[in-house]
């Protein structure tokens, strides 16, 4: 705390020349970048500039929000003037060094973020960098959390990119995808930019699925006619409001699936 040092004289006229001598070092390239961005105002805070303590949690408002909120509101200023990606954490572990950006704005909706970062590729083949894209955790979670042997799926909910992924997965592996409606079973086969190799179906039929992938859109009365023992498995960021369950064995194996896609989906990467 130099701070009382500057009060009460006690300042070594060494320590910033000192201090500027240590941190001066070659820039470095890192070696992998976690790249972040804002959701609304208060986020700032949930950063690692921010409070430690939030920035440790899933995001959440608080009551004290609205003390910060002139703080807010000239976070909010500096934001619109300064449009730059910025630095907000550095690590090192051994030869492997890792940063976290943040951008300075509350929506990230450029296609070339959205897709994996699939247009930066295209456009650069010769790009000696590997995007991975935050839901490709959640995609391997869905995967491994299908039983061995399954023969067949039944999807239902808003699709997302993830419901993409994992249905092209799925269908390269031999796993039979089927869908309730027209309009998700043609989104989802111009996906494959090749054919689905007739593993991707469209049928009216509930009954003879075990397995169901979920996300939000699922009606209740749609849950009903799934048979005992079905398996849910939720690919949406957050599980359905209310599940219709059928059977004691089949809440349990949900609760558990519903936990580890949740913890692939909004865990600590």
């Amino acid at each position: 705390m130099p701070i009382y040092d500057y009060i009460y004289g006690t300042v070594d006229k060494n320590s910033n020349t000192l201090y500027e001598n240590s941190v001066k070092r070659k820039e470095e390239s890192p070696n992998v970048v976690h790249l972040t961005h804002l959701t609304t105002p208060e986020s700032i805070y949930h950063l690692r500039l921010g409070f430690a303590y939030l920035a440790s949690k899933p995001y959440s408002s608080v009551w004290y929000f609205w003390l910060l909120w002139p703080v807010t509101l000239w976070s909010m200023v500096l934001t619109k003037i300064y449009r730059r990606t910025f630095v907000v954490e550095r690590n090192r572990f051994d030869q492997i060094r890792l940063q976290t950006w943040a951008i300075p704005k509350y929506r990230v909706q450029g296609e070339e973020l959205n897709r994996y970062g699939e247009v930066y590729v295209k456009n650069h083949p010769q790009l000696k960098v590997k995007l991975v894209d935050g839901s490709s955790l959640a995609v391997a979670v869905l995967l491994n959390s299908i039983p061995k042997g399954t023969t067949q799926v039944l999807l239902r909910g808003n699709l997302t990119k993830v419901a993409f992924a994992v249905t092209v997965a799925l269908c390269q592996k031999g796993i039979q995808v089927i869908v309730l409606r027209e309009d998700e079973y043609e989104k989802l086969d111009k996906s494959f930019g090749t054919k689905s190799e007739d593993n991707l179906v469209i049928s009216k039929s509930y009954s003879s699925c075990k397995v169901w992938l979920v996300g939000d859109d699922l009606t209740e009365e749609e849950q009903r006619k799934a048979t005992e023992g079905t398996l849910f498995i939720p690919f949406s960021q957050f599980p359905p409001k209310k599940l219709q369950l059928v059977a004691k064995e089949s809440d349990e194996r949900m609760a558990h699936s519903w936990d580890t896609a949740c913890f692939g989906r909004m865990g600590r990467t």
